[in-house]
C-alpha cells in the first residue's frame, strides 16, 4: 500500500500541502472542505492511494470501516446530532479528486432526494 506522488489528496496526508486536519490516525486523515456544502464539511481520506470507494471496499474492509468511524467520531465531536455521508465514485456524479474520500456533512437540514 502506497502513496501517489501526484494525488492531491496524498500530499495532503504526507503534510507537503497545508490542510485544516481535524483528525488523524494510522488509517485516515480528516481535514476541512476548502469549498464547503454544510457548515460542516469534512473530507475523510484513507491513508492509502485507492482511485475510489469500490476499489478501496475490494482492498481492505478495516480501512472502509475506519472511514466510517472516523465520520461517526468527528462528527459527535462537532457537536451533530445528525450528518450525512456521501462517496462520489466518477466524474460524472462530482468525483474530482480520484483518491477515494467519504465527505462528512452537517449542521444544517438537509433535503431528500440529494441532488
Amino acid at each position: 500500500m502506497s502513496l501517489d506522488a501526484n494525488c492531491l489528496f496524498c500530499k495532503i496526508i504526507e503534510g507537503d500541502i497545508p490542510a485544516n486536519i481535524v483528525y488523524r490516525n494510522d488509517n485516515v486523515v480528516a481535514f476541512r472542505d476548502i469549498n464547503p456544502q454544510a457548515p460542516t464539511h469534512v473530507v475523510i481520506v484513507p491513508t492509502v492511494h485507492v482511485e475510489n470507494a469500490a476499489g478501496l471496499a475490494k482492498m481492505s474492509s478495516v480501512i472502509t470501516a475506519a472511514l466510517i468511524l472516523a465520520a461517526d467520531e468527528i462528527a459527535k465531536s462537532e457537536g451533530l446530532d445528525g450528518y450525512r455521508t456521501v462517496f462520489n465514485t466518477g466524474a460524472s456524479v462530482g468525483q474530482s479528486v480520484f483518491h477515494a474520500h467519504l465527505h462528512l456533512l452537517g449542521g444544517r437540514y438537509f433535503a431528500w432526494p440529494p441532488g
